[in-house]
């Protein structure tokens, strides 16, 4: 601990273990996105999957990847502690992906084969993946000291940079990879992310030395469950006649320590605060979740390569040019219209990112040339893709002062020994949101802006309610209460041991006395 405390990064106030952290969590993103960049193209082309199936296989794992976190938040907090926890489920997770991209060779077995293959790799993937998402977090925020509350803040925003770098990467670069070789080289698209992965444990193992590693403190789930059900128990056999408590957690100080109460208290207050904000992530989700928008994305990537090329450096040209113009640059840019060679692309781009109802097929003539066809129940319009840009600003704008927030705000408010708990109960949030999804996309049936405009309306009143929590909400100081009870068990030990002394001074009395008789 003192070694882990004393490396400073270049002369900051940053701990040196931070790196391997924030390397760590970009190459991990690096292989979960990548892999999910072309997860629903390989279920359809390669599996022959029809498109219900493949999209109901893609929203159950990636919830099964948001609720996974409580069992890796238990495992932190309740037996290996955050540093074991993630190296063992990192582990799970290479081998997750290794089966994935095994699974994705022609020449292993037949369909019945990748398909179980996929399957298991998506699983240990999916356990992967969740079980060290509320770890990474909360380890990276045991690095700091008491007096670096500053940095921590800071640390959180790099940390969630990091996440954002390496999906943005590798969703680019994975489907590139899937078709640079082959029409059909899953093996190489996977394979890739795999070896991200690797090299993530491998950064993580090496910055072994630095860290600061807190033991786990028990079975806390255990504890807090049965403190709970004690503490409901005892109030409904109480009677009338027994005095009122403060709050009814309270009713457990029979058998259970003041510590643990006020611990439980602190976590649930918070996790009560989080009831609405899945409606967030619900809303949010619609621009990556849309049946359409992957069906389209098929298409997408099956036009040919030198398109995907020549669109890339232009963009990069526009954006460079947005970044030295300024304002007016941004203005120029909504009346410029892309060369002849790349307009079929920007329309197939803005399909994608509009999210209009447009189903899509690819076929290969005999000459082996992919020829794109496309049909359209609404008809096109000269709404420059640009115009799309505010949208965006403002949705990932509001994401990243959401998701940084709540990362920093569950780690900050929680207890010691439930930091990665209230992590899992964050992420969460996420994966009710996407079953929020699930339900209205599946069961109401209703027209795509219907939707949207249902999911704003819920979001805007979820405003309402969530600032009137937030008004009435009290923050907890976690480190203060380590000072209270750490003073209280002080002062209980120079009580026994003024009782000790007493006891022995007595018993020399006595000794004396009987000497002297």
């Amino acid at each position: 601990h003192h070694r882990s405390s004393s490396l400073k990064l270049c002369g900051t106030n940053y701990p040196l273990s931070i790196c391997f952290i924030v390397v760590n969590e970009f190459c991990e993103r690096f292989s979960y996105y990548g892999m999910k960049a072309v997860l629903t193209l390989y279920f359809l082309s390669y599996l022959k999957w029809d498109k219900d199936l493949s999209t109901a296989v893609y929203h159950a794992f990636s919830g099964l990847c948001y609720f996974t976190p409580i069992l890796g938040a238990l495992i932190a907090d309740s037996w290996l502690g955050k540093f074991k926890t993630i190296i063992y489920l990192s582990i799970v997770y290479v081998i997750g992906h290794v089966i994935k991209s095994v699974g994705a060779i022609p020449t292993v077995g037949n369909k019945d084969v990748h398909i179980a293959l996929s399957m298991l790799g998506l699983i240990l993937i999916a356990f992967g993946t969740g079980g060290i998402k509320p770890c990474v977090a909360a380890f990276g925020g045991d690095q700091f000291d008491e007096d670096s509350m500053k940095e921590r803040q800071k640390f959180f925003s790099i940390f969630y940079m990091s996440i954002n770098a390496g999906s943005l990467l590798s969703t680019v670069i994975t489907p590139v990879l899937r078709g640079e070789h082959s029409p059909y080289c899953y093996a190489l698209a996977f394979g890739v992310p795999a070896a991200l992965m690797m090299v993530a444990l491998a950064v993580f193992i090496f910055g072994s030395s630095l860290y600061k590693k807190n033991p786990p403190q028990g079975n806390i789930l255990l504890q807090v469950c049965n403190c709970i059900g004690f503490a409901i128990k005892n109030r409904w056999n109480s009677s009338k006649s027994a005095p009122k408590r403060t709050h009814w957690l309270d009713w457990a100080e029979d058998k259970y320590s003041k510590r643990l109460i006020e611990e439980i208290r602190m976590v649930l207050r918070v996790l009560v605060l989080y009831i609405p904000l899945p409606m967030f992530w619900a809303l949010f989700d619609q621009q990556v979740q849309e049946d359409s928008a992957q069906i389209c994305t098929s298409c997408f990537y099956e036009l040919q390569f030198k398109y995907q090329k020549q669109f890339s450096g232009n963009l990069l040209s526009y954006i460079l040019w947005i970044s030295e113009s300024g304002p007016a640059g941004l203005w120029s840019l909504l009346h410029v219209h892309p060369p002849p060679g790349q307009q079929a692309l920007f329309r197939y781009i803005t399909e994608l990112i509009s999210h209009t109802r447009r189903t899509c097929s690819v076929s290969r003539q005999e000459s082996g040339t992919i020829v794109a066809k496309r049909m359209e129940d609404v008809e096109a319009n000269n709404v420059h893709i640009a115009w799309q840009i505010p949208q965006y600003v403002l949705l990932t704008a509001g994401e990243v002062m959401f998701s940084i927030t709540g990362l920093e705000f569950s780690y900050s408010q929680a207890p010691t020994n439930m930091k990665s708990v209230l992590q899992a109960g964050w992420l969460l949030t996420v994966a009710f949101g996407n079953v929020i999804v699930l339900i209205v996309a599946e069961g109401a049936g209703l027209e795509q802006w219907k939707e949207f405009l249902l999911f704003a309306g819920l979001l805007l009143g979820v405003c309402v309610i969530f600032s009137i929590m937030a008004y009435f909400y009290t923050n907890n100081d976690p480190e203060q209460l380590d000072k209270i009870f750490l003073e209280d068990s002080r002062w209980d030990e120079d009580e026994d041991d003024n009782m000790k002394k007493k006891n022995e001074e007595i018993q020399l009395n006595k000794a004396g006395k009987s000497t002297r008789l």
